[in-house]
C-alpha cells in the first residue's frame, strides 16, 4: 500500500507542475461550489477480477446511489482542485467485508481532494479531464481510503455555470474496509466570489520622436513642427520678447504681452509711445507729455514764443495786446499848436487808456511822438519828444507804473498824410502807440 500511494503522489506532484508552467499568470482563478449525484459499482469489478459473471458494466439496479458537494479552485489555466465531501448508501459492511450485522451502517462519508487536469483552457465551452486524487472516510464504522482515476467532460455556460460528468476507478488503499469500485458523478457547479480582473500589459512604450529636431520630443512638443526653445514647450520666439510667435502679433519686432507682442504704439508719430504722451491724437513735444507747446491765452502764438501767455495779444507785439486792439482811438490823442501841452480832447482819451492798462496789467506801451514839416527838423523832434513825454507824465500821474511805458519822439519821420496842406499837416502832428513788450 506505501508504495502505491508513494508512487501516485510523486506522478500527481509532477503532472501539476506540468500544466501549472506556462502563463500562470494570465488567467482568473475561479472558484466553484458544486452538487453532484452519485452511483457506486462495485459488482463489475469483482467480476472482470473473478472471471465470473459479464465482462460488462452494471446496471444501475446493482449499482448504489449518493450525492456529494464540491469547491473547485482554478489554480492554473488547465488546472483545477477539487474537494468532494462524498454522502454513499451502500452496505460496505455485508458486501465489502462480508459481515452481516442487524444494525443499519450501510453508508459512507468520504472527503476527495482530486486534482483535474484539462484538455483545453477553461474558457473553452467544452473541455475533458483527467482526475487523480486521493480519498478516505469512515465506511459503516470503518476507516478507509482509496485513489480515485478518472475522466470527465465540462460544459461551460457563460463562465459562471459549469456541468460535469464524471467516471472513476477507485483503487482501494484499505482492502479489508472496502473493495475497488466504479464510481459514476453527474453535477452543477456554480462560480462564488468575485470575479478577478484579467492582467493586462501596458502598451509598449511609444518611440521616441523629435520631429523639428529642437531637442524637446513631440510628446511635449507644443510645436513638433517647428524649432522652438525648452522654456515654450517647443515653441519659437523669433523676436525674443518672451512672447511665442503663434500668440503674437508682431513676431518679428519685440513687445510687450500687454500689446500681444507689438511695442507700445504711437498713434500721434510723434515720438511718444500713447502710454507717455497724454495727447495721443495730436503730435506734440516730449516736454509737454507729447502734447503740442501750450496756448493758454488762445491768441494764436504758443506759450513759449508768447511775452503775455495769459492774455490775448498780437503776433506783432509778441502775444501781447496793443491799445488799438481795445477801445482806445490815438487820434484823439491831439495838442495845442507849436506846443506839448495835452487838450482836453487828448486827455478824455487817455484817461480811457488808464482804464484799459489797469484792465490787462501785461499791457506795456511804446508811445512815439511825430509833427508835421513846419518849421525846422530840429526842433520838429524835440518838439515830438516832449509831446510823447507828456503822454508818459500824464498816464504816470494817473497811477500807470513808468516800467510799463516808452516815450519816444521821432520828429517829422514816418509821416501818414500829405505835410502840404493842412489837413494833411494835423494828421502828422500825432502820438502813436505800439506795443512794448
Amino acid at each position: 500500500m506505501k508504495q502505491k500511494l508513494t508512487l501516485f503522489l510523486s506522478f500527481l506532484t509532477v503532472a501539476v507542475g506540468a500544466f501549472a508552467q506556462s502563463n500562470i499568470n494570465n488567467y482568473q482563478k475561479r472558484s466553484l461550489f458544486g452538487i453532484h449525484l452519485n452511483a457506486l459499482d462495485v459488482n463489475s469489478p469483482l467480476n472482470w477480477k473473478n472471471n465470473t459473471g459479464s465482462r460488462g458494466l452494471a446496471g444501475l439496479k446493482e449499482q448504489d446511489l449518493g450525492f456529494s458537494l464540491s469547491y473547485w479552485k482554478l489554480i492554473a489555466p488547465r488546472v483545477d482542485l477539487s474537494i468532494k465531501g462524498t454522502l454513499m448508501f451502500h452496505d460496505y459492511a455485508a458486501v465489502d467485508r462480508n459481515l452481516y450485522n442487524s444494525n443499519f451502517n450501510q453508508v459512507g462519508v468520504e472527503l476527495e481532494p482530486s486534482v483535474n487536469i484539462k484538455a483545453f483552457n477553461d474558457e473553452s465551452v467544452f473541455n475533458a479531464f483527467l482526475t487523480v486524487g486521493i480519498g478516505g472516510g469512515v465506511y459503516s464504522k470503518k476507516v478507509g481510503a482509496y485513489i480515485p482515476t478518472g475522466v470527465g467532460l465540462q460544459a461551460n455556460i457563460g463562465n459562471t455555470t459549469y456541468f460535469m460528468l464524471q467516471a472513476q476507478y477507485r483503487f482501494t488503499l484499505t482492502k479489508d474496509v472496502l473493495l475497488n469500485n466504479l464510481f459514476y458523478s453527474f453535477g452543477v457547479a456554480q462560480r462564488i466570489g468575485r470575479e478577478e480582473p484579467k492582467v493586462v500589459p501596458p502598451p509598449p512604450p511609444p518611440p521616441v520622436v523629435d520631429r523639428d529636431g529642437d531637442g524637446i520630443l513631440d510628446t511635449d512638443d507644443k510645436c513638433p513642427d517647428v524649432p522652438g526653445l525648452a522654456a515654450f514647450q517647443g515653441c519659437p520666439d523669433r523676436d525674443g520678447d518672451g512672447i511665442t510667435d503663434a500668440d503674437d502679433k508682431c513676431p518679428d519686432v519685440s513687445g510687450i504681452a500687454k500689446y500681444t507682442g507689438c511695442p507700445i504704439p504711437d498713434t500721434d508719430g510723434d515720438g511718444i509711445n500713447d502710454e507717455d504722451d497724454k495727447c495721443v491724437t495730436v503730435k506734440g513735444l516730449a516736454r509737454y507729455q507729447g502734447c503740442p507747446i501750450p496756448d493758454t491765452d488762445g491768441d494764436g502764438i504758443n506759450d513759449e514764443e508768447d511775452k503775455c501767455p495769459s492774455e490775448k495779444g498780437a503776433a506783432s507785439n509778441k502775444g501781447c495786446p496793443v491799445l488799438s486792439d481795445y477801445a482806445f482811438n490815438a487820434d484823439n490823442v491831439q495838442f495845442e499848436t507849436g506846443s506839448s501841452k495835452l487838450t482836453k480832447k487828448a486827455m478824455l482819451e487817455l484817461d480811457k487808456g488808464v482804464v484799459i492798462l489797469n484792465d490787462h496789467p501785461s499791457l506795456n506801451v511804446a508811445i512815439h511822438g511825430y509833427t508835421d514839416n513846419t518849421g525846422k527838423p530840429e526842433k520838429n523832434l524835440e518838439l515830438s519828444q516832449k509831446r510823447a513825454d507828456a503822454v508818459k507824465l500824464y498816464l504816470v500821474q494817473k497811477g500807470i507804473s513808468g516800467d510799463r511805458l516808452a516815450a519816444t519822439g521821432f520828429g517829422i519821420e514816418n509821416p501818414v498824410a500829405d505835410n502840404n496842406t493842412p489837413a494833411g499837416r494835423a494828421k502828422n502832428r500825432r502820438v502813436e502807440f505800439k506795443g512794448n513788450n
